[in-house]
């Protein structure tokens, strides 16, 4: 690897001595690695072994395990390839390290990043689709005189496939005058047309329709049936003069006086308006928007089937291809087994076995397996080794807990374990030996349950001649490991050392280690029992109705913290994320945050049709809640430019700092001048990046610090202005923690600060962007946000398994935080599997008692002790664990 820009070298930190290389088949030797905050580790990690690399978050074992050994890896494969088909490969760049000897090729499974594609599936992703198209093109049972179809006239995503009608969706949509006016007492001026937009361009069509000669001040229910369908359904865009602000009377007025008006505005029709914006927007927001003014029922060509008849007409097993992708993958491998075991499978039809000679002699002059008869020699082994395939790739989905899913379940609705796992599935489908697999947290979403058969896959992986280098905060995962890299001490700059690489035994020595205590806790230590509040009221869920929920009860205490577990796929999700949040909002009549409408449509397809609403209702208890707050981990912001000093908004009150300033008012500079993002103080090279991006067509692009700035975002004239010796950007570049003592004295800059520093993101710096920010920390932004907020005791806060990617240390710092919350009169209702924030709360519901339509009910509710005694409850054996 080229030396050139590398920093000197310095003595590297000393780590635990590994045993004698004879004990493994080879060792991975890394040498000076000094990506991101690595200092200069030199360490020796096995092959052929069960390699987890743990430590605090921010420690720097993500920087050595995908920053500088995938990286490396994949640098030396794309060494090998031709330039043009570099371009074609999202690169991970070069890595910052002196040598590393002894590394076999190597695939990452990071976890998933934003939203994955809305059209993609479980069976695309586990690629099992593919062989389900291609057996029912080549082996299935057509209706008689029908032709023989293509692998891609099974595909709802191929014009070939698609359902005519809903091009593929399943579902047809439109509006209704009841969806787009929901209240017709109302008036057009008083926004009676809820569908239109709310700013300028809703007052534009009202002004519109004013000059048309319609009366926008009478109740929508008292005017004509015709004056209201045209408003509503017209495709006519008349173009007319506006003038804005005045009434019929003032409008005729104008027009007989000649009067130039104010704009020639064009008129555009209520459902047309709708329609147009989901299908067009570039916007996120306004796509959510318009969706709940469009009211969606079956197609009525497909029945919601998204394909086109002659796809749904042919069968294998009995079934069409919709219904084997609406399935169970438990149960559409029963359904399989015959044929893959080369019997007889049920059809759809009453058919009668033809004698084999017969059927050859028919095919005889076939030059294809498409044109031959369905009972043919070359079907049914067709059929037997395509079902065998598939009925293997499903076996092993089962294996990771994934029984639960169907192969049309989208992958925008599962979650990043449950990615993973799909993905972890067609790898160990793949039988390569000699790989390095470097895995993300793969136990991300899993309930403690479910982690035994990740193991077991895992071990199967390892088991075929390849090597597993697993980033891990799962302290089960850590104790099955044959190899331990511990990264520390701490965060940040205050990490960056390898602390311990060896047997897991050995880090029991290792002092300075902050996962020692969680693998080896002291024997005679019990927790400190918890005093369990007492619920002020209740929020009463009644009859909910959701994916895999038919009709639930669900009650949460007002005041509390309570923790929805289960195994994965139970319903924990889809009860507190999508319904708790859904019926409340309706409640409240309140939108979807900010950030959800901001992030809502990364990779997203606007073609997709919107999510079925969830059904149920609130009985009681929101008298006590006047406010409600998601706190997930997607992104804080889609650009560079969104980081954790003007998301917290810490940010405002640093620039007031700077524009009150002596030199700042000598030179009438205001608060905007210090921002990044308005043009009078940012640098106009970079436009306030900081950076250029260099592209080197089959080499990765290279970000290189702006040359005119020198990265520092600024115009010279505003980097002229300080604050205490500290210029505008030299305040981005500090660590929070370095910020909380330079502004010791600025409350409103001091307080987020603080938060930050103790929910354990004191390694961050206040610049950095959003787009380098994990899914952990960007949650942990969110919540830190609130927790300095005001609070009013009546807010009510939402919580997706915030402990993923996070340590068993930083999940002491988190449980700390959400009890200010809760002390301060609010309530918490988390998604969790993590067994110590469980045994943490004040009420407990455990979904189960199985997976998809196995769960969907609650097995017990009630205090944790309460749940840790339930019997049939898949949790309550972890929990009494955690309890002692």
């Amino acid at each position: 690897m080229s030396p050139l820009a590398r920093a000197p070298r310095r003595a590297p930190p000393r780590a635990a001595h590994p045993p004698a290389a004879s004990q493994h088949e080879g060792f991975v030797q890394v040498r000076g690695a000094r990506e991101h905050n690595l200092k200069n580790v030199d360490v020796d990690i096995p092959r052929n072994a069960f390699v987890v690399f743990t430590g605090i978050s921010g420690s720097g074992k993500s920087s050595l395990a995908f920053g500088t050994l995938f990286a490396e890896a994949q640098r030396r494969y794309l060494d090998s390839i031709a330039p043009y088909a570099r371009r074609l490969v999202d690169q991970a760049g070069i890595p910052q390290v002196d040598a590393v000897e002894g590394m076999p090729p190597a695939v990452a499974l990071q976890q998933q990043r934003g939203t994955p594609m809305a059209r993609s599936s479980v069976g695309s992703v586990s690629t099992v689709s593919n062989l389900l198209r291609l057996l029912f093109s080549r082996a299935g049972h057509y209706p008689p005189g029908q032709a023989m179809l293509f692998a891609e006239d099974f595909s709802p995503n191929t014009p070939q496939g698609a359902c005519p009608r809903c091009h593929g969706l399943g579902r047809v949509y439109d509006v209704t005058e009841r969806s787009a006016v929901p209240d017709d007492s109302l008036s057009i001026r008083q926004r009676a047309v809820a569908a239109w937009p709310s700013a300028w361009q809703g007052q534009n069509l009202r002004d519109i329709l004013t000059t048309l000669g319609h009366d926008v001040d009478r109740p929508w229910r008292d005017l004509p049936q015709r004056t209201r369908d045209w408003i509503l359904f017209t495709d006519e865009q008349p173009t007319v003069p506006v003038y804005a602000g005045f009434d019929r009377d003032e409008v005729r007025a104008a027009v007989k006086a000649k009067m130039a008006p104010s704009y020639m505005g064009t008129f555009t029709g209520v459902r047309r308006y709708v329609l147009q914006t989901f299908a067009n927007s570039p916007s996120a927001a306004m796509r959510k928007r318009v969706a709940p003014y469009m009211v969606g029922q079956a197609c009525s060509l497909c029945a919601g089937r998204r394909l086109k008849p002659a796809a749904l007409g042919v069968t294998f097993a009995g079934h069409n291809i919709a219904a084997l992708g609406a399935m169970p993958l438990a149960e559409l491998a029963q359904c399989l087994a015959p044929a893959a075991q080369g019997r007889a499978t049920a059809s759809s039809g009453t058919r009668t076995a033809r004698p084999r000679a017969a059927a050859n002699a028919r095919h005889a002059g076939a030059d294809d397996v498409l044109r031959t008869p369905e009972d043919s020699q070359e079907k049914t082994l067709a059929a037997q080794r395509l079902a065998g395939e598939i009925l293997a790739r499903l076996q092993t989905l089962q294996s990771l807990g994934l029984g639960y899913l169907a192969l049309d379940r989208a992958t925008p609705s599962l979650s990043a374990g449950e990615l993973q796992r799909l993905r972890l599935a067609t790898q160990i489908g793949s039988k390569l030996f000699g790989v390095v697999y470097v895995l993300d947290e793969p136990s991300a979403g899993l309930h403690p349950a479910d982690g035994e058969a990740l193991h077991q896959a895992l071990d199967r992986l390892k088991a075929a001649g390849n090597t597993l280098f697993v980033v891990e905060h799962d302290v089960a995962t850590m104790r099955v490991a044959d190899w331990l890299v511990d990264v520390g001490p701490a965060a940040g700059s205050h990490g960056g050392e390898v602390l311990y690489s060896g047997p897991p035994a050995g880090l029991a020595a290792i002092a300075r280690s902050q996962t020692r205590p969680y693998l080896f806790p002291d024997a005679g230590a019990r927790p400190t029992p918890r005093t369990v509040r007492e619920p002020r009221a209740w929020l009463r869920l009644q009859q909910v109705r959701h994916h895999n929920l038919d009709g639930v009860d669900a009650d949460f205490p007002i005041g509390c913290l309570s923790v929805v577990t289960g195994v994965s796929g139970s319903g924990k999700t889809s009860l507190v994320s999508q319904a708790v949040l859904d019926l409340v909002r309706r409640q409240l009549h309140a939108p979807a945050e900010p950030e959800e409408e901001q992030t809502a449509a990364e990779g997203d397809d606007t073609g997709q049709a919107p999510m079925p609403p969830v059904q149920g209702r609130i009985a009681e208890g929101m008298e006590y809640i006047a406010r409600v707050v998601q706190v997930d981990q997607r992104p804080i912001g889609r650009t560079p430019r969104s980081n954790l000093a003007t998301y917290t908004g810490l940010f405002d009150a640093v620039r007031k700092l700077f524009a009150a300033t002596p030199e700042a008012r000598r030179r009438r500079f205001d608060a905007g001048r210090f921002s990044f993002n308005v043009a009078k103080g940012r640098c106009p090279t970079c436009a306030g990046e900081g950076f250029v991006s260099v592209e080197l067509l089959f080499l990765p692009s290279v970000y290189a610090p702006c040359p005119t700035c020198q990265g520092r975002r600024y115009n010279e004239a505003t980097l002229k202005v300080a604050w205490q010796g500290l210029t505008i950007a030299g305040v981005l570049d500090l660590t929070v923690e370095a910020a909380c003592t330079r502004f010791a004295e600025e409350p409103a800059v001091l307080r987020p600060l603080d938060v930050l520093r103790d929910i354990g993101l004191g390694y961050l710096r206040l610049g950095q962007p959003a787009t380098e920010l994990s899914g952990g920390e960007a949650q942990r932004i969110k919540l830190a946000t609130e927790l300095h907020r005001p609070q009013n005791g009546r807010t009510l806060y939402v919580l997706d398994e915030p402990t993923t990617g996070l340590h068993p240390a930083d999940v002491d710092r988190l449980l700390a935080q959400i009890d200010r919350l809760v002390a301060a009169g609010n309530t918490v209702i988390a998604v969790e599997h993590d067994m110590r924030v469980a045994a943490a709360a004040d009420w407990l519901i455990d979904m189960g008692p199985g997976a998809g339509p196995e769960g969907g009910r609650i097995v017990v509710a009630g205090p944790p002790d309460k749940v840790a005694r339930q019997r049939g409850s898949a949790t309550a054996p972890y929990l009494a664990q955690a309890l002692r």
